[in-house]
């Protein structure tokens, strides 16, 4: 098993490799404008350093956001290109899941919020519930200001970028600041179902397979900022 992770829906632009036991490389560069430069070489460098050929892959996860949408969707289309051309499977995972499960792999245990750079000075926040098992999200992604947010949120500690753009609004930082290519590609092998035979032999903690995978759609939240011109009004001659 060689299970390739991509997201680009925060600063960092990374990818993650997993054997099946372990995080086996990761590439991660951090540049909010710059996804297309830099995703593909950093896919190529993770396979480098882990001594594989892009045949080697044998799953592909994707990171569906929310994120802004430009940026988001090069990391999507990038997986399903890769995907397709070498007849994979590709399955999506929200971001914002892959940020509270490295806090939980960190050690974090109890309930946190997880809120990441929504641009317009607002934040995408989604609340965790860290227990034993993992990190089970308790309430759906939105966007919104950071002071906007219910005062039950703002009064827990929040991983992602939001406590420092926004440290009145949300003062207890924790946990990681952008998506971690490795944690994500960690998050999607404990939720790969046990029946695929590519079940780990190393003893992992198996998340509940109802928490499973998002599917492929992009999680937006809002329309995009640049939208197609009115057309032009004709003028008749009468």
């Amino acid at each position: 098993m060689l299970l390739l992770a991509i997201d680009t829906s925060t600063t960092a632009i990374t990818v993650g490799l997993h054997d099946g036991t372990s995080v086996v490389a990761e590439e991660t560069t951090l540049d909010a404008r710059a996804h297309a430069e830099h995703l593909a070489p950093g896919i190529s460098a993770a396979l480098r350093a882990a001594g594989a050929a892009p045949g080697d892959v044998t799953d592909v996860v994707v990171g569906i956001g929310p994120g802004p949408f430009t940026g988001l969707r090069v990391g999507i289309v990038t997986g399903r290109t890769f995907a397709f051309a070498l007849g994979l499977p590709v399955r999506g995972l929200t971001s914002l899941d892959a940020l509270a499960h490295e806090a939980w792999t960190d050690g974090h245990r109890g309930d946190l919020l997880v809120a990441t750079d929504a641009r317009r000075k607002e934040v995408y926040a989604a609340a965790y519930a860290l227990g034993d098992d993992g990190a089970a999200r308790a309430s759906a992604p939105a966007v919104a200001r950071a002071a906007d947010l219910p005062p039950e949120l703002r009064a827990l500690p929040c991983a992602g970028r939001g406590p420092s753009l926004y440290p009145e609004a949300l003062p207890h930082a924790a946990g990681p600041l952008d998506v971690s290519g490795g944690a994500l590609a960690d998050l999607a092998v404990r939720r790969l179902p046990r029946d695929t035979g590519d079940t780990p032999a190393t003893g992992l903690q198996w998340v509940d397979p109802g928490h499973g995978f998002d599917g492929l759609e992009p999680l937006y939240l809002r329309r995009p900022d640049a939208a197609p011109a009115p057309p032009s009004k004709k003028s008749t001659l009468g």
